[in-house]
């Protein structure tokens, strides 16, 4: 079932890939009292996601926190490895954003945000969406009609929604 306006947030295990070793981090204790914005996408260094979704958070990270918003979580059916070198890469982490290895897609499955494209190699990924979570609660949701798009879930338009 996909996660809707109003759901509460399933809770998940996930990687975080701040610090020097991976982290593992609950998703419900990550969001708990706090007004978090989650962004998925399909994968590390794709090219909408390294040049669209990412960069339009990393500009928009100080207007979201004029919004109030705790905390912008980035995540990605990736590896640790490969979040940690994208991030590096990219300089997401040093732009305010907190970035997530969901591995075996636990929570993308969860929210049920998972898709498949195997032509490019794609095996349970994410789909591209930004949602705003007040305390465990989904309080806005924009899902891309595909991967390859970013509009409703670029970080501009959910500053407009908020």
């Amino acid at each position: 079932m996909t996660i809707s306006k109003g759901d509460r947030l399933p809770d998940a295990t996930v990687i975080e890939t701040a610090g020097d070793s991976p982290a593992q981090v609950s998703m419900a204790d990550k969001v708990k009292g706090r007004k978090v914005v989650i962004f998925g996408l399909p994968a590390a260094f794709s090219g909408t996601c390294t040049t669209a979704h990412v960069p339009s958070f990393v500009k928009n990270r100080e207007k979201l926190a004029e919004k109030g918003v705790d905390e912008v979580i980035c995540v990605s059916v990736n590896d640790y490895f490969a979040m940690k070198a994208w991030d590096k890469e990219i300089g997401a982490s040093a732009g305010g954003i907190t970035m997530i290895a969901d591995g075996m897609a636990e929570f993308t499955k969860a929210i049920g945000m998972e898709f498949s494209a195997p032509p490019v190699g794609f095996v349970d990924r994410s789909k591209r969406y930004t949602m705003l979570v007040e305390d465990g609660v989904v309080t806005e949701l924009n899902v891309e009609g595909s991967p390859g798009e970013c509009s409703i879930s670029a970080a501009e338009t959910l500053l407009d929604t908020m």
